[in-house]
């Protein structure tokens, strides 16, 4: 009776690790793309070419811009961000600049666990769990291939859910592929 309680609470215990994606998750991927570190921007200043390159944002969120120094980035949509610059360059630079943005690279994701090769991999828009998989070397012989974790920041804030391997991913996942249990 003892031995059948023992197997039983370990049994659950393995269970306790489970969280199903928030809701958050879900509707991180239909919401604006916000920038963070990582990124490579492609800024334009219409009939500026010395204020036209490309810029990556540094660790801590910003990018060095030519005239107005560090910007914010982290965080924000290529809108705001736009917005932002052309601001700044409106204060005693340029009468009415028309600044465009474009995301010439985007942010990493990786993919750790049961996989061919774990590492570091390059995002593509419209990715899933799946396409990350792949690229990763596919599911190793003990892999879960029903479902992985996924660790994602969302509006500052650290999260891991639980979600089916046809589910998107966004630049800056982790991707944890699981063991299965037999």
């Amino acid at each position: 009776m003892v031995l059948a309680a023992a197997m039983t609470s370990l049994a659950l215990a393995g269970c306790s690790g489970y969280h199903p994606a928030p809701k958050a998750f879900h509707e991180a991927v239909i919401q604006p793309y916000r920038l963070d570190s990582g990124d490579r921007l492609r800024i334009t200043v219409f009939e500026q070419p010395g204020l036209t390159g490309t810029f990556a944002i540094d660790q801590s969120g910003y990018i060095a811009y030519p005239l107005i120094g560090s910007v914010a980035a982290r965080g924000r949509t290529l809108q705001e961000l736009e917005g932002t610059i052309a601001a700044n360059l409106r204060q005693g630079y340029l009468r009415d600049p028309d600044v465009t943005i474009e995301i010439d690279r985007y942010r990493s994701f990786f993919v750790m666990g049961e996989v061919g090769q774990a590492g570091q991999y390059s995002y593509v828009p419209g990715m899933t769990v799946q396409n990350a998989i792949a690229i990763a070397g596919g599911f190793s012989q003990r892999a879960n291939q029903r479902n992985v974790d996924i660790t994602r920041k969302i509006n500052g804030e650290i999260m891991t859910g639980r979600v089916s391997i046809s589910d998107p991913i966004l630049a800056g996942d982790t991707i944890y592929v699981r063991e299965r249990l037999f």
